[in-house]
């Protein structure tokens, strides 16, 4: 944000009060509401917190989500996105919309959430889900925020059933999973990738070889790992040069064996009652590979560009 930006918000809101503006007028925060009162008019500017504002929100209660919460590519929501007004977290925008409950990440636009908080807006910050049941808590803060608080128990509760019926009988198999993206990164302990793998009834070779959080996984140390599962984020289009590993010669023998699962990135991105449903489709892969029954996930052999997606 320039210095006259700041300033102008700054002067904007200390010259005019907290009521709705008459047509053309300024706007400014608005005045604060009850302790126990619901927000009326809520903004997100973070995909995640788009995400569960989406489905936690009473109608008419959200006004705006980010540019992200439409992008296909990282959105599982995208089809509802259309409903709000985006915004593009700049402090500007945001200050005209008057919201009186911003809900931002812990690491989204900093600048515009330090600004809003000085010029008196109320803003709530989520960190990102790493496992189930910081994913729990989410939603139960969601919902508290919201005034949702029974949507946010049963929305918490029909996630967990689903991760029920996901589960792994205790003495079934676990076969050997592998989490490749652009560039060769991998997912280890300590990310939510691992917990869907884990959830699932797989054993992620990242966490086998000592990964944790993100890093690069040598294509020498995934074809000696030998996975039974190869789990490849698909690829964007057009196509980056950052992918070019994905596509290695390598990698065919692995992919001939390998049985592979068509996922969605999008449900794998933020922590979200549809991330349980990454792990069903995961756990629908792992029976079919290991002869519990037989799952349209699972797909035969195909090039290595096209390798599994998620």
């Amino acid at each position: 944000m320039t210095l006259a930006g700041a300033a102008a918000l700054a002067g904007a809101a200390l010259a005019v009060p907290a009521t709705d503006p008459a047509p053309g007028a300024p706007a400014s925060a608005p005045a604060p509401r009850g302790e126990n009162e619901a927000p009326r008019r809520v903004v997100s500017l973070n995909l995640c917190t788009d995400q569960l504002a989406m489905l936690l929100a009473a109608p008419g209660q959200l006004l705006s989500v980010s540019s992200m919460a439409s992008d296909p590519h990282v959105s599982a929501m995208r089809d509802r996105a259309g409903a709000f007004a985006v915004n593009h977290g700049r402090a500007e925008e945001i200050f005209l919309m008057r919201p009186d409950l911003v809900l931002a990440g812990t690491y989204t636009a900093r600048e515009t959430v330090s600004m809003l908080r000085r010029l008196g807006f109320r803003v709530e910050t989520f960190a990102p889900e790493a496992d189930f049941d910081a994913i729990r808590a989410n939603i139960r803060r969601m919902g508290a925020l919201l005034g949702r608080e029974a949507q946010a128990e049963a929305m918490a509760a029909e996630m967990d059933a689903r991760l029920e019926a996901a589960r792994p009988a205790p003495d079934a198999p676990r076969p050997l999973a592998a989490l490749l993206e652009a560039a060769s990164w991998s997912s280890g302990a300590g990310t939510l990738a691992h917990e869907i793998v884990t959830a699932a009834g797989l054993r992620n070779l990242g966490a086998e070889l000592g990964i944790t959080g993100m890093a690069r996984l040598p294509l020498e140390r995934l074809v000696m790992g030998a996975p039974d599962l190869l789990i490849a984020a698909r690829p964007y289009t057009p196509p980056s040069l950052s992918e070019q590993g994905m596509r290695h010669p390598a990698l065919d023998p692995l992919q001939a064996r390998a049985g592979r699962v068509a996922l969605s990135d999008a449900r794998w991105v933020c922590g979200a009652p549809f991330t349980a449903e990454a792990v069903a489709d995961l756990s629908a892969a792992r029976r079919a590979l290991t002869g519990e029954g037989r799952s349209a996930a699972l797909v035969p052999a195909a090039p290595a560009a096209n390798a599994v997606a998620r």
